[in-house]
């Protein structure tokens, strides 16, 4: 099979993705976002301006309600979307490893017996079995539950251990479409994971001359201001719902913007995030990619993106680094 080149993989996924959901989108009725990523790590903001920018651009909608886990009100969503679907945010911690979010999904799930609830697409990783069993019973007690999910693995999973409708579908931040990097500064740029997915300790002190960084720093400052511009923009329609909307999309698109710019310092680039690995698609940079923790990468990329002509499936941090040393001469 020939390799594709980033704009026809990203044209691929945006229709895989709208098969997906054109079943459970309206566009004469309302639906609700809950989750929203309020943190620092720049790929869940891609995500978020994805399932936004699929909204927009297919629909020419946005939600009626969003909400992060610390703000959410059932009352509140009661109000602005009393029919229509609860979508969830996508990403990959579905399972036990980031608890809280599983605990504030499987709540909605409860809270909301009789409404049409969907997942944006997920990875699936359970360590104990006691909680995907729990989380099986909760599933199974709702019955109107949506499970779309970014690979194979979770897909087999899923359809084995719960009683939901289970859906293969592209991550959504594809759905933000292709962009211009910014300019280059140096040759190759390591993009290591610091957190519980990190695959591993390699010696990174063997390579003085490559930066090794994540995208998790932040200037809460930034953030601040942008919110606050974000609100202030709606202020004259009156509507909470769509200051708070506006105020959490301007968070987004700072965090996106600041990976964005980071990621581009480098010609080519070695990571072990799938959210640089699909940003990297997005701006056209040659990466060598390594996997996670557990086996997200790997699998996302059997499912979806594997074949692009820019990605390299890396050993190692050695082997990775080896090969964008030799991508970064080609672009020079």
């Amino acid at each position: 099979m020939p390799l594709e080149t980033p704009p026809v993989l990203i044209a691929r996924l945006q229709d895989m993705i709208h098969d997906c959901l054109k079943d459970y989108v309206r566009a004469d009725e309302p639906l609700a976002i809950l989750d929203f990523p309020d943190i620092r790590n720049c790929g869940d903001s891609a995500i978020w301006l994805g399932e936004m920018a699929y909204l927009k651009d297919r629909y020419g909608k946005r939600p009626a309600y969003v909400s992060r886990m610390r703000d959410f009100s059932a009352e509140d969503l009661e109000r602005a979307v009393p029919t229509g679907p609860i979508f969830i945010h996508g990403g990959g911690n579905f399972g036990d490893l980031w608890i809280t979010h599983q605990d504030f999904r499987e709540r909605v799930l409860e809270q909301f017996p009789n409404r049409r609830i969907i997942q944006f697409p997920q990875s699936i990783h359970y360590k104990s079995q006691e909680r995907r069993e729990r989380s099986a019973r909760i599933i199974g007690r709702h019955k109107n539950f949506v499970l779309l999910v970014r690979d194979e693995e979770s897909k087999a999973f899923a359809e084995k251990h719960f009683d939901c409708e289970v859906r293969l579908c592209p991550d959504m931040a594809f759905c933000i479409g292709a962009l211009e990097p910014e300019a280059s500064e140096f040759p190759v740029l390591a993009m290591l994971r610091a957190d519980l997915e990190k695959a591993g300790d390699a010696d990174r002190s063997a390579y003085p001359d490559i930066p090794m960084e994540d995208w998790i720093t932040e200037s809460a400052r930034q953030v601040r201001v942008a919110k606050a511009i974000g609100a202030a923009s709606a202020l004259l329609a009156l509507k909470p719902a769509e200051v708070r909307l506006r105020k959490l999309d301007a968070a987004a698109h700072n965090r996106f913007r600041r990976g964005i710019r980071q990621i581009s310092r480098g010609r080519a680039i070695v990571t072990d995030r799938l959210h640089v690995h699909i940003c990297s698609l997005l701006i056209g940079r040659p990466h060598a990619v390594l996997d996670n923790s557990y086996g997200k990468i790997r699998r996302f990329m059997a499912a979806f993106s594997g074949g692009s002509d820019l990605s390299y499936k890396a050993t190692s941090l050695d082997d990775g680094i080896g090969w964008a040393r030799q991508a970064a001469a080609v672009v020079a």
